[in-house]
């Protein structure tokens, strides 16, 4: 099976989650602790955007277990994701002293997370728990103090929320959401390139929604901006968690108002309109002129192949 036949139709990386998050244990301080120390608990190691892995022959592992994960030098204090089978499973992080300790070593690497889960190399049905590890740890290590009043704070709730001593204020992990759309002008579709994309690849239009801003006027702004094109009939397709560092992919479709392309070149490099066959030969890597589209990690391959397919 190729890393392509991972991510069905429909299906990207990072949705399905096979935890349940137990949320009720996360202000049972006691109860964790205990948890921690049983033989079955298991953990997920991050380090920036990648992954602390075992090797076992020609495979990698990315559950640990807790004695793994600290012989490795990842940080105590963990992060409760959830419950998979009744056992505990933890997130947690690691330092770039801990990280350069394990360069060489042929029992444990720390490899970059995308990479692995494009190549197929990371069950995909444990993406999402590694993607909730990653979001949360960086979370933690980008708010280590207190935005009312910039004290230090400290973990809680198994580590969902962080509470300052000093002004007692609360902080909660964040999540940014981001629009990425399909735009269709009859058998045509939009589709643009970022500068540090691989040669050859176009993708669909994404951008953040701003504050006080629904989902179609973000598509709508979003996609005029990059492209000039002005849009309408817009619908929700699905969603997929991207935790780079933690945001929310919000896919939806559009239909076109206007043909006629002015690209933002401070976002894009390039767009264009490609036909339903241009499309699908994309999607399958074999266009003639070497043209490719979104791999299927990314929803956005999943909202160009719905349209290749169901033609909508």
């Amino acid at each position: 099976m190729s890393a392509f036949d991972s991510f069905p139709l429909g299906q990207p990386a990072f949705v399905t989650n096979i935890l349940d998050r137990a949320a009720h244990l996360r202000r049972d301080d006691e109860k964790l602790f205990a948890m921690e120390q049983k033989s079955s608990s298991r953990a997920y190691v991050v380090y920036r955007d990648s992954l602390l892995v075992k090797r076992e022959g020609d495979k990698a592992r990315a559950l640990l277990s807790i004695d793994e994960a600290l012989k490795c030098g990842a940080n105590p204090g963990t992060i409760f994701l959830g419950l998979r089978d009744g056992a505990a499973i933890f997130g947690m992080g690691l330092a770039q002293a801990a990280a350069e300790k394990l360069i060489g070593r042929e029992d444990y690497t720390v490899t970059e997370l995308r990479g692995m889960a494009m190549q197929g190399a990371i069950p995909p049905d444990e993406l999402s728990a590694i993607a909730m590890a990653k979001s949360m740890v960086g979370w933690h290590q980008r708010h280590g103090y207190c935005a009312n009043c910039g004290t230090r704070s400290a973990m809680k709730e198994g580590g969902w929320k962080r509470e300052c001593p000093a002004c007692k204020a609360e902080h909660f992990p964040r999540t940014d959401p981001v629009v990425i759309m399909h735009v269709a002008s009859g058998d045509k579709c939009l589709l643009g390139r970022q500068k540090q994309f691989p040669p050859g690849m176009f993708s669909c239009l994404a951008g953040f929604v701003e504050a006080a801003e629904t989902i179609e006027d973000a598509v709508r702004r979003e996609i005029l901006e990059e492209s000039g094109i002005r849009c309408t009939d817009v619908q929700y397709y699905m969603t997929q968690p991207w935790p780079y560092p933690s945001s929310l992919m919000i896919g939806c479709s559009a239909r076109a108002l206007n043909e006629d392309i002015v690209v933002d070149h401070s976002e894009l490099e390039d767009a264009r309109w490609f036909t339903r066959e241009e499309a699908a030969l994309m999607l399958k890597r074999t266009h003639p002129d070497g043209l490719a589209g979104p791999h299927p990690f990314a929803i956005a391959h999943h909202l160009l192949g719905r349209w290749v397919h169901d033609k909508i």
